[in-house]
């Protein structure tokens, strides 16, 4: 069954995001890859199932009260029968959880907040507080999961900015989807600005909307270079790296929005430019050299 569902998890997160499976390959704790690898693809899989699979919403809250029930029972160690080789996954990762209230824990319970929130709000539009309340949780779930997996028993700091670059990721990846996901019924501008403005989420040309397009895009700069201060306090090199690639993967699509005027466009393919894998390629060299210096500066203070 480890094997099994360890090659499955592999192989989804190869199909899903090439830069997540490398990240996985060469920047996890070595003995929790497969396990990073499980978190990965029964969350792609339950995400698909919600957004592409499930057509109604009897389907939607079906799948989403069957997954709750199998969550809250693994973590209350009951046994599970007839589970699916998605749900078997998660059931292998959770019976690996190290600790009690663990990073992963987070995860696991943040990221499906944030699936059975997209059950049931399809098709209806959304307010301030739920937008901040989205974003908040998809946050935590991210960097608690990747202090999880990478460094796992250090004793990462928290701080006032521990998950402003995350929440300025999500506020990018919601910006570059903004168009698909209106097709799909998922509306991430707040119900109170549409009102406020007359304007529907389509007029993604008025004024009204741009403007909001663009006070959103200075909130995730600005909640980056917050973000990037919390990275540069790590000794977890890796965990560094990792943060800074992560970030690097939405400013691009910042930078595009800022070339467009703010008018939204239906596809952003910046990050998958070759120059944008040489600028995350360089990130990795410049953290790792500055790492050096500073502790090799420490060592020499002793």
């Amino acid at each position: 069954m480890p094997v099994a569902t360890a090659s499955m998890a592999k192989t989804i997160t190869f199909s899903g995001s090439k830069q997540t499976y490398y990240t996985a390959r060469f920047m996890v704790d070595k003995d929790l890859v497969n396990d990073f690898f499980r978190a990965y693809a029964y969350f792609r899989w339950a995400d698909d199932i919600i957004d592409v699979s499930s057509i109604t919403q009897e389907n939607r809250i079906t799948f989403i009260t069957r997954q709750r029930e199998i969550i809250e029972g693994l973590y209350q160690k009951k046994p599970m029968k007839l589970l699916t080789v998605e749900e078997e996954i998660l059931e292998e990762l959770i019976r690996n959880d190290r600790q009690k209230n663990s990073g992963l824990q987070s995860f696991i319970r943040n990221m499906f907040a944030i699936i059975e929130f997209d059950a049931n709000r399809k098709g209806r539009l959304i307010s301030q507080d739920e937008l901040i309340w989205y974003s908040d949780r998809l946050s935590r779930s991210v960097t608690d999961g990747l202090q999880y997996f990478i460094g796992n028993g250090y004793p990462y700091p928290t701080s006032a900015n521990h998950y402003l670059a995350a929440i300025a990721a999500h506020i990018a990846h919601l910006l570059r989807d903004m168009l698909p996901d209106i097709a799909d019924g998922f509306i991430n501008i707040p119900r109170e600005y549409l009102e406020a403005h007359s304007i529907t989420p389509e007029d993604i040309t008025h004024p009204a909307f741009m403007a909001w397009v663009k006070q959103r895009v200075e909130q995730a700069r600005h909640y980056f270079d917050e973000g990037q201060k919390y990275f540069n306090k790590l000794n977890v090199l890796r965990c560094k790296i990792v943060g800074y690639w992560y970030s690097a993967r939405f400013m691009c699509v910042l930078d595009a929005i800022e070339r467009d005027d703010y008018v939204l466009r239906e596809t952003y393919n910046e990050r998958r430019r070759l120059s944008s894998w040489l600028k995350i390629a360089w990130l990795g060299i410049s953290l790792t050299m500055k790492h050096a210096t500073l502790r090799n500066h420490c060592d020499l203070e002793k």
